[in-house]
């Protein structure tokens, strides 16, 4: 195949157009193991592997695009939360990231709990064996139908989020002779150094009950009251995509203090305490994550210390990683189309992928790297934006980053650090088929997820 060069504009980082960018990496061809899964390496010939397969032959075999999860990866990170957090602590990895029934026994194996927010995730986590009471309800619409599904199925807990829902889960739970374990989720008035839509944790937003005016200790107040309920702790979520422990420890101090005003007015102590997850994985190499025993040994002291200040028994600390474990061993596979040269500007290289399996990028501004995979280039560097093939002005995978600039149609490139939320979220915009989600581990690979075909979309549509 013919690469010829392609215009790359100006050549100097000093003189690159603003965007969304470091100036050029020294080598084109380096992986950087911050964004990258555990075993993706670069082979002698120069092609990128993952559990010792080669990315040709992945593609010949499972198509483009497709998401590949390095197995190895995930459960190491897996194992990494279990450790850090010990068996005084509880772990719950949080489906919403990327949830399949490989996901959910790979999860039970490793010795993790399980979050989910609807009746499908449960169903999914219930038909791939995790035990119900390990598994936590989260949601803050949750229909009768799921609260009673939940109950039935003998969920671990249920985290309520309104006054509504205390009311509706109580009297389920005591029409169906049981009584259900709950938290509180709290929204602590602490706004976490993220995007807009993913801060979870100030008053003007839709989850949560405010413990600023009060409504959190009446909350506490209700449940405590009711039959069907068995209230074992607060919550509390302050964000997503978080790589600063000041926030926590803000929130901390603040369901502390809760803990210790139910104590003097109720003459109870609750046991838990939920942190909620939110922490950051590196998407560039710009990026800095915390280590899982790092985290785990911030939160500890935090907790502790407010506790001790308090005259509190210290509670039992639940989290859930989602992002965390799943986030950074999955990367997306892509084959070049059309190469869209902009004199001065970037050049545009198209996939035949884009919104439909990657929405963060036009819903977040998110920000990702991109690698040429499918052999090594020497070439000079171009800037470029790597766009799908979507009817969509906004169909953007990566918004600036730097490709050799003799990338042609028919070579793979890969984004990396795609396993949370890039399938979860995935569409059929256009009637796109939805990608596979691949396994590979030690030289084999397996289909986790299947790829929609046309069958799959016309199934659907009985009109």
């Amino acid at each position: 195949m013919s690469r010829s060069a392609h215009p790359a504009g100006p050549r100097h980082a000093d003189v690159w157009p603003e965007g969304h960018y470091s100036a050029p990496p020294a080598d084109l061809n380096a992986l950087d193991p911050k964004v990258w899964a555990q075993t993706v390496t670069r082979t002698g010939t120069g092609e990128v592997s993952v559990g010792g397969i080669g990315v040709a032959a992945l593609a010949e075999e499972f198509g483009t695009p497709a998401y590949f999860v390095d197995e190895t990866d995930f459960r190491a990170r897996a194992r990494a939360w279990r450790t850090a957090f010990g068996h005084d602590a509880d772990v719950f990895y949080a489906g919403k990231a990327f949830l399949s029934r490989a996901i959910v026994r790979w999860l039970h194996e490793e010795g993790l709990n399980l979050d989910v927010c609807s009746g499908g995730e449960l169903t999914t986590a219930l038909s791939a064996g995790m035990p119900a009471d390990r598994i936590a309800f989260h949601g803050n619409n949750k229909s009768t139908d799921e609260i009673t599904q939940a109950i039935e199925s003998g969920v671990g807990r249920i985290v309520l989020d309104s006054f509504q829902e205390i009311v509706r889960v109580a009297h389920i739970a005591q029409s169906l002779g049981k009584r259900q374990r709950v938290q509180i989720r709290v929204t602590v008035g602490v706004e976490a150094h993220t995007h807009e839509f993913i801060a979870t944790a100030h008053e003007d937003q839709k989850f949560g009950i405010a413990l600023a005016d009060g409504q959190a200790a009446e909350a506490v107040r209700r449940a405590l009251t009711l039959d069907g309920l068995e209230l074992i702790g607060i919550h509390s979520h302050i964000g997503s995509q978080i790589f600063d422990m000041a926030g926590f420890e803000v929130a901390a101090r603040r369901v502390v203090a809760l803990l210790a005003a139910v104590r003097d007015e109720h003459g109870v102590e609750l046991p838990e305490i939920d942190l909620g997850g939110g922490l950051g994985i590196a998407y560039t190499s710009d990026d800095d994550p915390r280590e899982p025993h790092e985290i785990a040994k911030a939160l500890g002291e935090i907790v502790t210390r407010e506790c001790e200040a308090a005259k509190l028994r210290t509670p039992r600390i639940s989290v859930e990683p989602g992002r965390a474990i799943v986030g950074p061993t999955a990367f997306t596979l892509y084959d070049v189309g059309t190469i869209k040269p902009l004199e001065g500007l970037r050049t545009y290289v198209s996939v035949d992928g884009g919104m439909s399996d990657n929405i963060r990028t036009a819903l977040y501004d998110a920000e990702y790297s991109v690698a040429l995979v499918s052999r090594t280039s020497e070439a000079e560097p171009m800037l470029v934006r790597v766009v799908g093939k979507h009817c969509e002005s906004g169909d953007i995978v990566v918004k600036d980053a730097f490709l050799p600039s003799d990338l042609a149609p028919g070579d793979l490139i890969a984004v990396p650090a795609t396993g949370a939320y890039c399938r979860s979220m995935a569409s059929n915009y256009n009637h796109a088929l939805r990608p596979p989600v691949v396994a590979v581990r030690d030289g084999e690979a397996r289909v986790i997820v299947r790829r929609e075909t046309e069958e799959d979309l016309l199934r659907l549509d009985v009109g």
